[in-house]
């Protein structure tokens, strides 16, 4: 689903991709979620949706910590987005149900085990209409067809 879409950039200013996510966006942290810089942008785009999921979980794969959609296109998506179903102070952006139910939820690998995480960062062309309950999976179904840019930054936690 993430093959041969114009290139995102993604950056977070407290960690380039393939480093060590710092603590405060982290379940044994503050729980917060990063601010990201979008480069590259397409102006073609309305809304963005994110997936952020553990790449190393040993019973799930992609084992899913967030999952939000219909945020407005713009090139910096702040960080601490608050719980909530819907979110007014980010253009009604909705957050679905992922390991965190309506809300980021940072790495917290067990036993001290070091895991790889992924924030997948898409550009839609329009709004999604669907129920705020949704998962991973609804995401991905409603996407199709939609995307117009994909770009991701990934770091390790343990």
């Amino acid at each position: 689903m993430t093959n041969n879409y114009p290139e995102l950039i993604v950056e977070c200013n407290d960690f380039k991709s393939g480093e060590k996510i710092p603590l405060k966006y982290t379940g044994r942290g503050n729980d917060f979620s990063p601010e990201f810089i979008l480069k590259n942008l397409s102006l073609n785009g309305k809304t963005i949706a994110i997936l952020f999921n553990d790449m190393d979980h040993p019973l799930f794969k992609h084992y899913n910590h967030w999952v939000i959609w219909n945020i407005p296109l713009m090139d910096i998506i702040p960080g601490n987005i608050p719980e909530g179903k819907i979110l007014p102070n980010l253009g009604n952006a909705m957050q679905g149900i992922g390991y965190g139910r309506y809300k980021y939820r940072g790495p917290k690998p067990p036993f001290n085990w070091s895991h790889k995480y992924q924030f997948n960062i898409y550009v839609l062309e329009c709004e999604l209409n669907i129920k705020n309950n949704s998962h991973k999976k609804q995401l991905l179904q409603a996407m199709e067809g939609h995307i117009i840019q994909y770009g991701f930054i990934n770091g390790y936690f343990k």
